[in-house]
């Protein structure tokens, strides 16, 4: 059953993506983002209804907690599922991906022509003054910024040191930042299309204010953010093993 699900759904993905590749001619002639965007949007909720049909669904909580305006998203990186919510979770987000995204067929054109803020991970300094300056034009423009500050990819229990590149962003663009922790590896698996049913949590933690020392700033991020994914992440352990004992869980809302 789970190589049969992952299967459909790999099928259903490729050809909904398919299915839509032919748009690429009209939005390319109409050169607007916005309407790229909105267009990336309608794939996004196509791709989680794809999801919701194969078992996998989400929910979000602390909404709150998000500021009316634009904001540094913050966000652990465990699957390809979050660089597809995000879409629909933060409606025009420009993100800072690595640029070698923009080669993958329909997905990377939409990307591109979002646009969203890529990186040359071996730029060096100018890699950083690019996305200090494509940051603050999507600012400028009313859209919020989100950053993967692990890197790449993360097994769901790693604890690895932040990359400088998202408190330069905090210093430089001076907008409150968001802390967007999910457990979306346990049922989309890394660097796979392997896929578990269950329903994947994302919460929005209260904002950091703009100002802070660096170092307290890096401190606050990194400790809310892998505090808030082991919570997410042993709520859906604890649920697994209550249905397989029987017995109430700690992490239930019974």
């Amino acid at each position: 059953m789970p190589r049969l699900r992952s299967a459909v759904f790999l099928v259903l993905l490729v050809l909904w993506t398919v299915l839509l590749a032919p748009s690429i001619p009209y939005y390319k002639l109409r050169n607007e983002p916005a309407r790229t965007r909105g267009f990336s949007r309608f794939w996004a909720r196509g791709v989680l209804a794809i999801l919701r049909l194969v078992g996998v669904s989400y929910r979000t909580i602390g909404e709150s907690n998000r500021p009316s305006g634009p904001a540094l998203y913050v966000a652990n990186h465990q699957s390809t599922f979050e660089t597809i919510a995000i879409a629909v979770l933060v409606p025009d987000v420009a993100i800072v991906l690595k640029e070698e995204l923009y080669r993958i067929p329909v997905f990377g054109w939409f990307l591109k022509h979002s646009p969203m803020i890529a990186i040359d991970r071996a730029g060096g300094g100018a890699a950083m003054k690019k996305m200090f300056r494509e940051g603050r034009a999507a600012a400028g423009e009313g859209r919020s910024l989100l950053i993967f500050p692990e890197g790449t990819r993360q097994k769901v229990d790693a604890r690895g040191e932040f990359q400088r590149g998202v408190v330069l962003l905090y210093k430089a663009l001076g907008l409150p930042v968001v802390p967007m922790v999910h457990n979306a590896g346990l049922f989309w698996l890394a660097r796979s299309f392997q896929i578990r049913p269950g329903t994947i949590t994302v919460s929005f933690l209260p904002p950091i204010p703009p100002g802070l020392p660096e170092a307290a700033f890096m401190e606050r991020l990194h400790a809310g953010i892998y505090d808030e994914r082991d919570r997410l992440v042993a709520q859906v352990i604890g649920e697994t093993t209550d249905q397989t004992t029987g017995a109430p869980g700690a992490g239930s809302d019974a």
